[in-house]
């Protein structure tokens, strides 16, 4: 028999793979969005371990990177009285949704998602299962919560329609309208997609093997100030307009840097700097940089001292999740039919 169609508050849900050193991009893209939207419905910011370990991942280094990764959202001024963060292979029903999640989605589904083919490029043998079924457990950490809203930049677009479909395919298979809400995506504004200073037209990454590539969150100031004197350019000034950055992905990309964190538009920063080399931009954008990233990378190295504090906050923040995934994660056990004593 049917059942009538779940009211669904509003929920965000994000998450973080501790599989390397966070960078600039990272705190534009992801840090400095959450600490907004903490205020603005119930999150949860997740340290995605699970995720990780689709690649290789060293055991020894894995339970740090994943403090690491707590401390930054700490550091970033994520509340956790305001927000949930914890560890995802804390809640065990991750990974159990998953392989129900597994048995609504389809292989052709899969067999379309465009990253696990950039990823792999002609080693698709090479990888592993996890990494190709990596959307499945990406759908079940969001419907987990039955989150409504999920950030999402271009890479993750896909990712996000491939939840709504697995969603859209439990509730009608199993016969229960709205038992999952169809998650939208939270466009990300100015510094969602923040480059390479090597290549304007690759995504600036952790796992590139270039470290001048990015902007570590740990990076001292000389440091910052060095990777942007040597990051890669174009001989001419930057123009009055933002229509003048086509065809100069480098340019277009450290405008962009500088206008995510001055938390001005692009046209805005090319009115100040118009007709200017960038022997002028460059100093003022590693100033600008600086000013931003400097507490939040004192304040990291402060928690990143105290282990035990980050476990506890960890901890806890485990508890309040399971506290919202155990009730939902028993309704959808039901719905499938598993046995439970009487």
């Amino acid at each position: 028999m049917s059942s009538s169609p779940h009211p669904h508050p509003e929920r965000i849900f994000s998450g973080i793979q501790p599989s390397g050193d966070l960078h600039l991009g990272n705190y534009l893209g992801a840090l400095k969005k959450f600490v907004a939207l903490q205020h603005q419905a119930p999150c949860l910011f997740c340290v995605v371990d699970l995720h990780a370990i689709t690649a290789w991942q060293d055991p020894a280094a894995l339970a740090s990177r994943t403090r690491e990764i707590a401390a930054a959202y700490l550091a970033a001024g994520v509340d956790p009285k305001v927000a949930i963060i914890f560890p995802q292979s804390a809640v065990g029903e991750h990974a159990e949704l998953a392989w129900i999640l597994n048995c609504v989605a389809r292989v052709g589904w899969l067999d379309r998602m465009t990253q696990f083919k950039d990823k792999t490029g002609k080693d698709k043998e090479g990888a592993s299962v996890g990494l190709y079924d990596y959307p499945v457990l990406q759908a079940a950490d969001i419907l987990l919560y039955r989150a409504t809203k999920v950030p999402v930049g271009d890479d993750q677009r896909q990712h996000l329609e491939i939840t709504r479909d697995i969603a859209a395919k439990f509730n009608h298979d199993f016969d229960r309208p709205g038992f999952f809400p169809l998650p939208d995506g939270l466009v990300e504004g100015p510094g969602a997609r923040v480059m390479s200073l090597r290549d304007g037209l690759a995504k600036m990454s952790k796992s590139d093997p270039s470290d001048q590539s990015r902007i570590n969150l740990t990076d001292t100031a000389d440091a910052i100030a060095a990777k942007i004197r040597r990051a890669k350019t174009d001989p001419l000034p930057l123009p009055e307009t933002v229509e003048g950055l086509a065809g100069r992905p480098e340019a277009d990309n450290l405008v962009g840097i500088h206008a995510a964190l001055s938390g001005e538009s692009k046209a805005q920063v090319l009115s100040r700097f118009a007709g200017q080399g960038f022997g002028v931009f460059k100093p003022a954008l590693a100033e600008l940089i600086v000013a931003a990233l400097g507490p939040i990378t004192e304040e990291f190295r402060r928690l990143m001292g105290d282990t035990a504090e980050i476990d506890r906050l960890l901890a806890d923040g485990a508890a309040r999740a399971r506290a919202i995934a155990a009730p939902i994660f028993a309704e959808t056990r039901e719905a499938v039919g598993f046995w439970r004593s009487s």
